[in-house]
């Protein structure tokens, strides 16, 4: 055995954690390289490229038996999204370094993380499976399905999909989940009538304040009427008065602002998918929420690295926060049964 591979086995028995939190600086972007100077630093030795990535590689391992693991509680209810990020790829090209090394030409490309998580009726949620995709298409859709349903996700305990309105979910759910019901989510058809304002006959003074409105005022209190009018609607606690709060929104709002009237009616039927279930879930399962929120943790980390040097390096960090979630909502649960 080489003397580096003693020392590398010597530093493993000695310092586990201090290893582990060398890789949790890799997985916040830096190349292997760097890592081998970050190590040095700590070290005082040269880690060879070999080592490092034994320790790049140890992160995979942990990470496919979570991805892997038996699925043994089908929730009724999934909330599927997507992220997208920068990663580095290998443009087939080479450059030399100052030193004489030739180097692989890398450039940024964009990928996205497909993310599936559960909603059970107690309000149970967590992230239940992702994968990387070149797209959100019905193929990468199709195949994170099918990976649920190959860790043994029962297909007709499946009551409910919410999405933000992704083109290729209907045919994947048709394949994989046939009987499951779409819900879209109201919060992105919400923002999607903003497209559609025409600000006709604007209010000309406060409501409240009775005083003058500038041009731009008014504008801006037109859009937040009809954002809290519309929004009234899926708030309603049973689906019959939202369908009356409906009718009233087209009362309302039919002649100033047809268009937003006519989008907000179009498939309003899938938008109100969630009233099947007990209201106490109403405001986890209309939206994408849920996801949203821990795909904004993700964004900052991405926009901290820019671009991540390989795709692993892309789950792996998407990885921990998953596991970093999973501990909090465990805290939660204590807190409340302890």
């Amino acid at each position: 055995m080489s003397a580096r591979g003693t020392l590398w086995q010597r530093y493993q028995l000695a310092m586990p954690v201090l290893l582990d939190q060398a890789l949790y600086i890799y997985t916040l972007g830096l190349s292997i390289r760097d890592l081998q100077e970050s190590l040095y630093v700590l070290f005082g030795h040269m880690l060879s490229r070999e080592a490092i990535n034994r320790v790049t590689r140890a992160a995979q391992s942990p990470m496919e038996q979570w991805r892997t693991r038996r699925i043994t509680d089908t929730p009724p209810i999934l909330i599927v999204d997507g992220v997208w990020g920068h990663v580095l790829a290998p443009t087939g090209a080479t450059w030399t370094d100052q030193s004489g090394h030739e180097r692989r030409e890398m450039r940024g490309q964009e990928q996205v993380i497909l993310t599936v998580m559960g909603v059970w009726e107690d309000g149970r949620h967590q992230i239940m499976h992702y994968q990387a995709a070149a797209a959100e298409d019905s193929a990468g859709w199709s195949d994170v399905l099918a990976a649920l349903i190959g860790r043994g996700l029962d297909a007709s305990a499946v009551r409910m999909v919410v999405s933000d309105g992704s083109t290729g979910l209907p045919s994947a759910l048709a394949q994989k989940l046939p009987t499951a019901q779409q819900q879209r989510c109201v919060v992105h058809k919400i923002r999607g009538l903003e497209r559609a304002f025409c600000y006709r006959d604007l209010t000309t003074t406060d409501p409240v304040t009775h005083e003058p409105l500038t041009h731009e005022a008014a504008r801006r209190l037109r859009r937040q009427q009809l954002s809290s009018d519309a929004h009234a609607i899926f708030e309603a606690p049973t689906r019959a008065e939202a369908v009356e709060r409906l009718a009233q929104f087209r009362a309302t709002w039919g002649t100033l602002e047809g268009e937003v009237v006519r989008l907000l009616r179009k498939d309003i039927d899938a938008c109100l998918t969630f009233y099947q279930f007990d209201h106490t879930l109403h405001a986890l399962i209309r939206s994408t929420n849920l996801l949203e929120r821990f795909f904004r943790e993700f964004r900052t980390k991405s926009d901290e690295i820019g671009a991540f040097p390989n795709e692993l390096s892309s789950l792996v960090v998407f990885h921990l926060i998953v596991i970093r979630d999973d501990a909090k909502h465990d805290r939660g649960r204590t807190a409340k049964t302890g």
